[in-house]
This record gives C-alpha cells, structure tokens and sequence, in this order.
C-alpha cells in the first residue's frame, strides 16, 4: 500500500517533537521517504498557493531528522572523495539535467528537467525550475525554491533556510536574472522577470525603494516583479 503524504506528514511531525521515536523504523522509514520524494520533485519544501508562497514546515523537519539518522561514510565520484551523511544526486541523464564538474546537487534536492549546472552548488530540499542556469561557484543553500528560466550568475549566494523548520526559503520565482555576486538570504522573494544588478546584497530587513513614483517607497523582503534593483 503506498503511503501517503498525510501518514508521512503525522509520523514526521511526531518523531520532530519526540526523538525517541527515531528508534521505530516505520518513523526511519518516513524520514527516507519523505527525502526520497523530495529528490524525486514529488514534495516541495514551499508551494505557491493562489498567489502566496506557503512552507510544509513538516518537509523541513523530515530533513533535519534526515541528518539525524544517516551515518558518515566515505563517497567516491571518480577521482573525488567525500565524507558526509547525505549522498549527492544520481542519474543526471536520465533526469535531463546538465552537471558541468565538479558541480555538486545533493540528494533531496531537485532539478527540472534542462536545468544546467556549472561548477556550484545545490542543497538538500532546493528545487530548481526548468531551463534555470546556475552559473559557475553559484550556491542554492537548503529548501531555496528557484523558478524557471531563471539566471543564477556567476558567484552568487541563494541563502539556506532550513530552521526553524516554519522559516520561510529563499524564493526565486519564474524568469528573474540574479547578477554576478549577489546575495539573496533570510527568506526574501524575488518575484516573476525581476533583475538584480551586480553586488546587490538582500536580506529579509534591506529596504528596497521604489524610485519610480512621485515619493520613495520603502519594503523589505519581497523585490517586485519586473522590477530592476541596484545596489
């Protein structure tokens, strides 16, 4: 019998409050399949939901028990060597994505098809849209949701946000340019086709101001769509 979300969700959620239960292997058992399926694009970390970005707070928590359960072992990718809990991704071809070496996505993360990946990075729980460039030493810390047809320039910094397990991600939605070097952590939204120039650096209490009416408007934590943001 396949098991649902749901029944994945009540014993992901117990065994987070309790860590005793860690020891049961229905509990393991969820904890692997809940990453498994986030490896596989069938959960997300956050979802967009009638216009509003919404976290499975419970797919964070199945991550961080993740970490919990899984031994250190020694990995070997042809001539590199690793030591760590959590595999990276397997089966490139078949998945229609690119991996330029050394690029590195973890398992539990998960790339649409025609994404490239140059020599950087992307962590456990990031999703990556389709047809999205992560240029080279570009970084998609944990749980960042980036969108399709999205330009990660070279350097830049996608902020992990991965507790508390109710933190929002760092959120690159459909079609945004990010340039060289920027940093976009804590949470912020780059909404549809915004572009961020060279250097900008966003964290979720940078004011962002709208020059583009009769007075300055200050926000912070959302750069809106189309926009274009200097630093």
């Amino acid at each position: 019998m396949t098991t649902t979300a749901q029944d994945l969700q009540s014993l992901i959620q117990s065994a987070f409050q309790d860590r005793d239960r860690l020891s049961d292997p229905a509990v393991r058992a969820a904890v692997e399949e809940t990453v498994a399926r986030l490896d596989r694009g069938e959960l997300r970390v956050a979802t967009k939901i009638d216009g509003t970005w919404q976290v499975n707070a419970w797919v964070k928590e199945a991550i961080l028990l993740y970490f919990a359960i899984r031994p250190m072992e020694t990995m070997e990718v042809c001539s590199l060597e690793f030591h760590d809990k959590v595999p990276v991704k397997r089966d490139l071809a078949k998945a229609g994505i690119r991996v330029v070496p050394p690029g590195i996505a973890r398992y539990g993360s998960f790339l649409e098809p025609g994404v490239i990946l140059m020599p950087g990075y992307v962590n456990i729980g990031a999703h990556v849209g389709a047809g999205t460039m992560v240029d080279t030493w570009a970084t998609v810390g944990s749980c960042a949701q980036i969108g399709k047809g999205v330009h990660l320039s070279g350097g830049v910094g996608i902020g992990g946000v991965l507790e508390p397990p109710t933190a929002s991600p760092v959120i690159v939605e459909d079609g945004a340019f990010i340039g060289s070097r920027c940093i976009v952590v804590e949470g912020v939204v780059v909404e549809e086709e915004a572009v961020l120039g060279a250097n900008v650096v966003l964290t979720s209490s940078t004011p962002i101001v709208d020059v583009t009416g009769p007075e300055p408007v200050i926000t912070k934590g959302r750069v809106p769509a189309r926009s274009v943001v200097i630093p």
